[in-house]
């Protein structure tokens, strides 16, 4: 498929390209949104340009916008959203990622509609069979592992889940510095004879393909311990995965929270425990987590969640100043060509 841009070199983008900001996208969109573009500037000293109604975004301060006179709503079909709102801000931001207005795009907006735009206005890169999303879940004191598909493709075969082991591996080596690192396939045991068919197929694949640091297949209970840096599965799993541990997350904190406002003995026992855990807390906030990458497009595509604020804007804008730096995409394109894919 092709882009309609020239490719350019890592450097040129970081050098100044801004990232293009889905000011239209999200729960809390505009507001939000327009306030951790702003803050982005200022606190990171990464060009920002928004992307929406300009009528719509209030103080802007000095930031560029691209005008966009529509909006994909987050309950809209995203397939049919996109190719009906051509001026959506979520098209928009795409084309300016294609067009070289921009090195990267942001959104907190409909999911499969960011994904839709990004796919249909980058282009897939050079064979790829689907992109796929990867979510980093916080390790604290280390580096986060690198899940996906947590969502894109409900439906895998074997052949893009050794794909998505590739693209995850590259991104983990871009994104967190790791040289080698090590791949796992989620599974409901350990021994390579556990699993469905697919999980089977594809952990003989993994097991025979030398480019790659395969460790083999380990279980949900694993995915927090960062028992290894990347782990691959099918969308719908990796969805369900990434939900479960969001919700018992929010329970567990929620819980916390009012065995410490039960009485005075609790109260002072929070006393001593919040300095503690209190930095735990701030690992785990999606907010801090700079949202989810979508692997195997032509350019930087990140994913916020709904519910973004400000504060996960800034994040996500730096997550994408990092990988564009890094030469991503560059790295997946040669991941996914390496022999024996």
């Amino acid at each position: 498929m092709p882009t309609g841009r020239a490719r350019r070199s890592p450097s040129a983008d970081a050098a100044g390209l801004p990232v293009a900001v889905d000011a239209m996208g999200g729960d809390k969109a505009p507001g939000e949104i327009v306030s951790g573009a702003r803050q982005a500037v200022a606190e990171l000293g990464v060009p920002v340009v928004l992307v929406g109604r300009r009528e719509d975004l209030g103080d802007t301060g000095d930031l560029e916008v691209l005008d966009a006179s529509e909006v994909v709503a987050m309950d809209e079909d995203p397939a049919q959203g996109v190719r009906r709102k051509k001026d959506s801000s979520l098209v928009r931001a795409a084309e300016a990622v294609r067009d070289g207005r921009a090195s990267a795009m942001v959104s907190a907006g409909n999911t499969g509609a960011t994904m839709a735009s990004a796919l249909l206005r980058m282009g897939r890169l050079p064979g790829v069979v689907r992109p796929a999303i990867a979510t980093p879940i916080p390790n604290p004191g280390t580096h986060p592992t690198v899940l996906l598909d947590a969502g894109a493709n409900a439906e895998c075969t074997a052949a893009m889940l050794v794909q998505f082991a590739q693209m995850g591996a590259a991104y983990s080596r871009a994104r967190y510095g790791i040289g080698e690192p090590s791949v796992a396939l989620l599974s409901i045991g350990e021994e390579p004879t556990k699993g469905t068919p697919l999980v089977k197929e594809t952990h003989a694949a993994l097991a025979a393909l030398g480019s790659l640091r395969f460790v083999g297949n380990v279980e949900g209970r694993d995915l927090l311990p960062g028992t290894a840096d990347v782990v691959v599965t099918d969308g719908f799993t990796g969805n369900v995965v990434l939900k479960t541990l969001e919700g018992s997350l929010r329970f567990f904190m929620s819980a916390l929270g009012e065995v410490f406002g039960r009485d005075e003995a609790t109260a002072r026992a929070a006393e001593a425990l919040l300095p503690h855990l209190g930095p735990l807390a701030e690992e785990f906030d999606p907010d801090n987590t700079g949202g989810a990458m979508l692997l195997g497009v032509d350019g930087v595509c990140v994913i916020s969640h709904g519910s973004s604020s400000a504060r996960a804007v800034v994040s996500a804008v730096g997550v994408a100043r990092d990988v564009v730096a890094a030469g991503l995409v560059a790295s997946l394109a040669e991941a996914v060509a390496a022999p024996g894919r």
